[in-house]
């Protein structure tokens, strides 16, 4: 068993290299060229709007790709994201999507305290269109921005334990034996 100052040194050294290839992938980021995107229209409690109405004055647009309320894993990064929502709104426009029709999206949201704005996807095409849909829809992220008179998605990144969006999985990691067979749940005792 190796010591515990030697695995520590140890382990700076691999989030240092994490962060050097945070950084490369950041430089690809934006060296890459956006991906043009339809207008999608979602349903809401107000009606249907379109994507380019979810920008709510920001130029850029953080989209969640939400399974719904069914899946506790996907609760768990939006209870997350609901704890930082007003940081993120402050730089962009955050909205959540998933398969629920809006009435069942209100109410699931007022019961866990969720603050962000969500859109019903009307169909599977939003989500197939973006990659996150097999045999259903898939969580993940999609960043969009204005360009012109359009809309064009300039990053995606999927979500699943241990991502880079779900502070929970890191801290179980610095338990000993991580977060063994944890899984989340919709509520607990």
């Amino acid at each position: 068993m190796m010591k515990y100052q030697a695995a520590a040194i140890k382990l700076d050294d691999y989030r240092r290299q994490i962060t050097d290839i945070r950084a490369k992938m950041r430089a690809l980021k934006d060296e890459a060229e956006p991906q043009a995107v339809k207008d999608y229209e979602f349903a809401t409690l107000a009606g249907p709007v379109k994507l380019s109405d979810l920008f709510a004055g920001k130029d850029d647009l953080i989209v969640i790709h939400n399974m719904g309320r069914s899946c506790p894993y996907c609760t768990l990064w939006a209870d997350g994201f609901n704890g930082i929502y007003q940081h993120l709104a402050d730089r962009a426009a955050f909205v959540v999507a998933s398969p629920d029709p809006p009435e069942i999206q209100r109410d699931f949201a007022q019961g866990r305290g969720w603050r962000f704005p969500m859109v019903s996807l009307k169909d599977k095409g939003f989500a197939a269109d973006m990659g996150y849909y097999e045999d259903g829809c898939m969580p993940g992220i999609s960043v969009f921005r204005r360009e012109g008179d359009g809309v064009v998605r300039v990053s995606n990144a999927g979500l699943g334990p241990f991502d880079d969006y779900c502070a929970a999985w890191h801290l179980f990691d610095l338990l000993p034996g991580g977060p063994g067979d944890w899984r989340p749940r919709f509520s607990y005792s």
